[in-house]
């Protein structure tokens, strides 16, 4: 647990010190850094670290500015899905060559550049604890401030947004007194792939290797996996 636990502070501190880079130090100022300290918060990540991150991406921590580039990956997983993988590298060579390998192992391989980016959007997502009655409410608020689109499953609320409209839907949301569990900037595939359940499962498992991977920050995936898959694998875990 504390490896792993430490594994995610170091993500979540390239995040933001990519994010101050490139936007700046200022939290109200830069959207970006923001929600990565909002995640930082919501991990339970010490501020000592936070600052620390984001004085590297200012160039004002020791050490001056952190050189760490962004690049994106893409392959296919079992089954045919469509993977997506955001990274922050400082070595491209290591890390194109750790996907590989990982796709190798679980089945998957490695893509060209555009090969399934075709498929997914930007999207703000925004993702809500609700009671039944707050619902039909909360969407209305959404769609109010300009959201895309809403899904509710339980008692969990996702609202999908456009990039320009993220930050108004949130604030409105937050100021209506919703509880905003997540928001963050994502990738939204445009059509699922359904999956058996032996697909499921080794997606399952090829996902949370490259979700493992130091460089790796996001994995995203067009997968639809059956409830019993889930629940079977979450038993296995």
């Amino acid at each position: 647990m504390d490896a792993r636990r430490g594994q995610l502070f170091t993500k979540l501190a390239r995040e933001i010190t990519v994010a101050a880079r490139q936007g700046g130090a200022d939290p109200e100022m830069n959207v970006r850094l923001r929600l990565a300290v909002q995640r930082a918060r919501d991990s339970n990540m010490p501020m000592d670290n936070v600052e620390r991150a984001i004085k590297r991406g200012a160039g004002t921590g020791d050490g001056g500015q952190e050189t760490l580039e962004e690049a994106t990956y893409e392959g296919y997983g079992p089954g045919g899905t469509a993977i997506m993988l955001q990274a922050l590298t400082d070595n491209r060579n290591r890390t194109v060559s750790d996907i590989r390998s990982t796709f190798v192992r679980g089945g998957g391989n490695l893509g060209e550049a555009g090969c399934v980016a075709w498929n997914f959007e930007s999207r703000g997502v925004i993702t809500l604890d609700v009671s039944p009655e707050q619902a039909e409410e909360l969407a209305l608020v959404a769609i109010d401030a300009g959201a895309e689109d809403f899904e509710l499953d339980a008692a969990v609320l996702e609202v999908r947004t456009s990039l320009e409209s993220f930050e108004s839907v949130r604030r409105a949301l937050e100021e209506s007194g919703a509880t905003v569990a997540n928001a963050e900037l994502s990738l939204v595939p445009k059509s699922m792939v359904a999956l058996d359940v032996k697909y499921s499962q080794q997606t399952l498992r090829l996902l949370d290797k490259l979700e493992e991977l130091d460089d790796v920050q996001r994995v995203y995936t067009n997968a639809d996996f059956p409830e019993e898959a889930l629940a079977e694998y979450s038993a296995a875990s």
